[in-house]
């Protein structure tokens, strides 16, 4: 395995865990339809969350969540839609970004950012 897939591999094993311990029921990782992915799908009070996760080493150029741009955004939108039509009934719907920083000498740290629409 390439050492970037890796790398967003263990930002994901982060996320979920972290997820999880807010509440979040996590329904699916890494959905694919077609070339587009979902990184996780979650359900949180009634609320579908679909969730995009940015990982990145500390670096004071910029953070994980710049990294997404209104074409990954469209990407994510082209998959959520094709998710909503295989599994229906889904009322409310939220795309989210879910940044982590990883640093050498303490914790992760993370940032949701909720609602997003780009």
């Amino acid at each position: 395995m390439a050492e970037h897939n890796k790398f967003g591999t263990e930002g994901e094993v982060l996320a979920v865990k972290w997820l999880e311990e807010k509440g979040y029921k996590i329904l699916h990782r890494n959905w694919r339809h077609s070339y587009y992915e979902i990184d996780i799908i979650a359900i949180k009070n009634k609320m579908l969350h679909i969730i995009e996760v940015k990982a990145r080493n500390f670096s004071k150029f910029g953070h994980p969540e710049d990294s997404v741009g209104k074409k990954k955004f469209k990407n994510l939108q082209r998959a959520t839609d094709e998710f909503l039509f295989l599994n229906p009934g889904y009322q409310w719907i939220q795309y989210d970004i879910l940044a982590i920083t990883l640093f050498k000498n303490k914790d992760p740290e993370f940032f949701l950012l909720e609602d997003v629409f780009l």
